[in-house]
């Protein structure tokens, strides 16, 4: 231990708890005694030494809702020491995109494809919902399985679970325990959807795990992956774990151990969301002194990443880019994330290089051993050589996302758009350095680090929208904070990212985005969310929108279409979510 790190470890004793020191990395040997320990775990001796087996071991870390300035690295108020010391032995993805919500993030991740390419453009898979990741889409873990992995996921799935075969047991997970929705309570697992429709969520394979409730989720979680670290032999098979979080999504809970090294922030929302990203730190901690333990460490892939923007009304900061979770904004699509891992040719650096979430299935699949005919057709490149040995990204261009049905901009129009795009649709798209949006990219404001205890309610609604606009310009390698807008000096520019909206869109499929099932309701299902509808009833999702593309685009070009879009919008639009 340094000097001044045991400076503050001596001085902070007569205030700081041991679970408050160990979590802010102020005490750094083994944290086996911790909150997170596996009852009954063997104390096996570190196998560093071991034979190195191919392909590597695959630990995919995701958060929920950690805004971009959430993360000790890039100067925040939230200390992150672990996560700090991983991302700086490996390579920091500094130029990296995710989706604006959750669904949408891991369906990317998990498909390898654009939202348009799989019907989930528009919000989120709702618990009543008879939607769910498309059955013709062949899922990331079953590519690896097929390439000889054993596969699980612990935590948040949120790809819709209607019928037993969207549970992930039945898309290429070996295991799974964790909530199907999208928020639940960190400790009793209770998750509503309205008031009165509320149920329990919290799952083993496909049973309920009534007798897990109680346990903080971070904890548990993180409890489940050291237990399938144990319980594996790393020089048998290869593993692909995925490890979803809820953290540091709503409910602000977290245990008050952690909350007391915080207690200098005013602002009590910011207060508890430290505390649980700190939570994440120390588990991702324990997560790899696993790995050490157990022998995967040398020949392992640890892939770190946020699902979307933070929500500054919950604790969350993405300063100091623009916007927030739900927005096209880059405060709600630019992502943290890093790679850590010995496997690394080029380590403890900065990457500039252009990712999307869309890319990790071609590249994990690529290092797993597949070859490209496994990954014909979907939207990711393979930025392996760009994340490890420094090279260009393959990525030149990211289509955020194109939403039909999300609030038509009033100001746009398809005459605002050159002949070309209906600027009223929400959309937006990334080519080189250039970003464009149109339509309503949600709220626009650049949010400080909120270190007071209040603002008043009208500072929340401030927009920096002052003149009624619906297409937007930033060059984004110079003014990452998109402070300036360029739409009205490079008109080329505009029409040449407007005409590759139009070629995305041609590619689209119809939106799913059912009306709810009253049958859902988890007071007719034994009080728990789970599946309602048969494997062989006919879904009927399919007659809600019956649309053929080419009909799709002459609607855009329809002024009356604001009204149809309207009635089919869901009550809750995704910069309220």
């Amino acid at each position: 231990m340094s000097s001044v790190t045991g400076t503050m470890a001596t001085t902070a004793l007569t205030g700081f708890s041991m679970m408050s020191l160990l979590s802010l990395g102020y005490l750094t040997w083994d944290l086996s005694l911790s909150p997170n320990q596996v009852e009954n775990e063997p104390m096996h001796a570190f196998v560093e030494s071991s034979p190195v087996p191919q392909p590597p071991h695959i630990i995919f870390i995701m958060t929920d809702d950690q805004g971009f300035n959430d993360i000790g690295y890039h100067s925040s108020d939230i200390r992150t020491p672990y996560l700090d010391k991983l991302a700086a032995d490996g390579v920091k993805l500094e130029n990296y995109y995710i989706q604006p919500i959750c669904t949408p993030s891991r369906s990317q991740l998990i498909t390898g494809r654009y939202q348009i390419h799989t019907g989930l453009q528009h919000s989120i898979i709702r618990p009543r919902q008879p939607n769910c990741l498309p059955f013709d889409q062949v899922t990331l873990p079953q590519r690896l399985q097929e390439l000889g992995y054993s596969t699980h996921m612990v935590g948040k799935w949120h790809l819709g679970f209607y019928k037993k075969e969207c549970l992930p047991t039945r898309r290429g997970f070996d295991t799974y325990f964790g909530s199907l929705t999208g928020s639940v309570n960190y400790y009793t697992y209770n998750s509503c959807d309205g008031p009165g429709r509320c149920g329990f969520d919290l799952h083993e394979g496909e049973s309920v795990a009534w007798d897990q409730r109680g346990k903080y989720s971070t904890h548990l979680y993180t409890q489940r992956v050291r237990k399938i670290l144990a319980t594996h032999n790393p020089q048998s098979q290869p593993l692909f774990i995925f490890l979803s979080f809820q953290a540091v999504h709503t409910p602000l809970q977290s245990p008050r151990e952690y909350i007391y090294p915080y207690r200098g922030l005013e602002n009590v929302a910011r207060r508890k969301y430290a505390a649980m990203v700190s939570a994440v730190d120390e588990a991702v901690h324990n997560i790899t002194y696993a790995l050490r333990k157990y022998g995967y460490y040398q020949n392992s892939v640890i892939i770190f990443s946020t699902d979307n923007g933070g929500q500054p009304l919950s604790g969350g900061s993405n300063w100091p880019l623009r916007g927030r979770k739900g927005t096209y904004w880059e405060g709600g699509v630019r992502g943290l994330g890093f790679v850590h891992s010995p496997l690394l040719r080029k380590k403890r650096r900065v990457s500039k290089a252009l990712v999307h979430i869309t890319d990790w299935y071609p590249t994990l699949v690529g290092l797993a051993g597949g070859n490209e005919s496994l990954t014909k057709g979907v939207d990711g490149y393979d930025v392996w050589e760009a994340i490890s040995d420094g090279k260009e990204s393959p990525r030149l261009e990211i289509l955020h996302n194109i939403d039909p049905l999300y609030n038509h901009a009033r100001s746009g129009s398809l005459q605002k758009g050159y002949g070309i795009w209906n600027t009223a649709v929400q959309a937006s798209i990334r080519a080189g350095d250039w970003k464009l949006l149109t339509g309503d990219p949600g709220y626009g404001d650049w949010i400080p680090p909120q270190m007071l205890p209040g603002f008043p309610g009208s500072w929340w609604n401030l927009e920096r929208h002052t003149v009624q606009k619906s297409v937007w310009l930033f060059n984004i390698s110079g003014d990452p904070n998109e402070r300036f807008d360029l739409s009205e000096q490079r008109p080329d520019v505009v029409k040449e990212l407007l005409a590759r909206l139009v070629f995305y869109n041609r590619t689209a499929v119809p939106v799913r985005y059912p009306s709810e099932d009253l049958r859902a309701d988890p007071h007719l299902n034994g009080g728990a969310w789970v599946p309602w509808v048969g494997d062989e009833e006919e879904d009927s999702w399919d007659t809600v929108y019956q649309k053929k593309n080419k009909d799709w685009t002459k609607k855009l070009k329809l002024s009356k279409s604001r009204s149809f879009f309207r009635r089919l919008n869901t009550r809750i639009m995704s910069n309220r979510i």
